[in-house]
């Protein structure tokens, strides 16, 4: 690096509300310092590596977390691969190899709960003694909170976990969404109930099984949908899906990728006893699914409305 850096350090899965404090923050001082705002990252996740058998499934696959990182205003963002080798690095090793060599580090900016080194044997208070000794000024900024709720990756998989994924957008700051490719099903849809948009097997984290008011964005276009992440139980049993009922929307879609927004839980997914009585439930799904995204509208035009200037200001 030609010039100094303002530096924060992190796994930043989910890019929630904390991570997003962090990198503004980080930017900010960048600008104060005329420095280059830049963000470490690593890929895989280090559970993955350390505890396979104990490692979380991921809110923001890397592309994703990546671009999310990138909308916060980082110039430079480093990842890199987390390996057991890697593991073993010292605290004093990981900030002289790492924040001061590569980095040029003038102001490292972590969160309360940092740690970082083999077996996580640093902490904020060794990182700001290391600090002193190489130059670098340390800020650790407070834990983020939510109607009384601190924002943490875990806690968003645990809300998700339960279905509860308003809660955990909120946590998030943007809904919690799953992204893919588009594959095909195993036909039922289109001739027995309704025709849907199938992701492709998805391996990170999801919401509970069940059935969802969402988004579906495919291609340019935006579509309100209900979403079922489930079995197929009606069908027998098949492996865990993603599949969107478009609302509104006729015709045929010929993009290959698909992205899902997690809106508001409606049910449980349950077994029914033939393929008529689903697509009847299926309905009753779309119609409540519709009378919230008419109630959604309205919230945000009253908000709009709350905020615009009187007249005459």
């Amino acid at each position: 690096m030609r010039r100094p850096s303002v530096v924060t350090v992190g796994n930043f899965d989910g890019v929630h509300l904390a991570h997003q404090r962090l990198l503004r923050s980080v930017v900010e001082t960048a600008r104060q310092t005329d420095a280059a705002a830049a963000a470490v990252t690593f890929e895989p996740h280090p559970a993955r590596v350390l505890a396979p058998e104990r490692a979380p499934k991921l809110l923001t696959p890397l592309e994703r977390k990546v671009r999310l990182i990138e909308e916060q205003g980082i110039e430079l963002l480093v990842i890199l691969p987390f390996t057991r080798e890697f593991s073993c690095l010292s605290p004093l090793e990981f900030v002289s190899q790492v924040i001061m060599e590569k980095l040029r580090a003038a102001v490292v900016e972590v969160g309360p709960n940092f740690r970082f080194g083999h077996g996580q044997a640093g902490d904020v208070a060794l990182l700001a003694e290391l600090g002193r000794e190489q130059g670098f000024r340390t800020e650790v900024l407070p834990a983020v909170e939510v109607r009384g709720e601190r924002v943490s990756s875990s806690r968003i998989r645990e809300l998700l976990s339960e279905g509860r994924v308003g809660a955990a957008g909120r946590l998030l700051g943007r809904p919690f969404a799953v992204y893919g490719s588009v594959v095909r099903g195993i036909g039922v849809g289109s001739k027995q109930t309704v025709p849907t948009l199938n992701l492709a097997p998805y391996e990170e984290q999801l919401p509970k099984r069940g059935v969802y008011v969402t988004q579906t964005k495919v291609g340019r276009e935006t579509y309100e949908s209900v979403t079922n992440v489930g079995h197929k139980p009606t069908f027998g049993e098949h492996r865990l899906t993603v599949e969107s009922f478009l609302l509104n929307f006729s015709g045929e879609v010929s993009a290959t990728a698909m992205e899902v927004e997690f809106l508001h839980r409606l049910r449980d997914e349950m077994k029914f006893p033939s393929p008529a009585a689903l697509k009847t439930q299926i309905q009753k799904d779309a119609r409540r699914s519709v009378r919230f995204f008419r109630l959604l509208k309205l919230f945000r035009q009253r908000q709009t409305q709350s905020f615009a200037p009187a007249r005459g200001e």
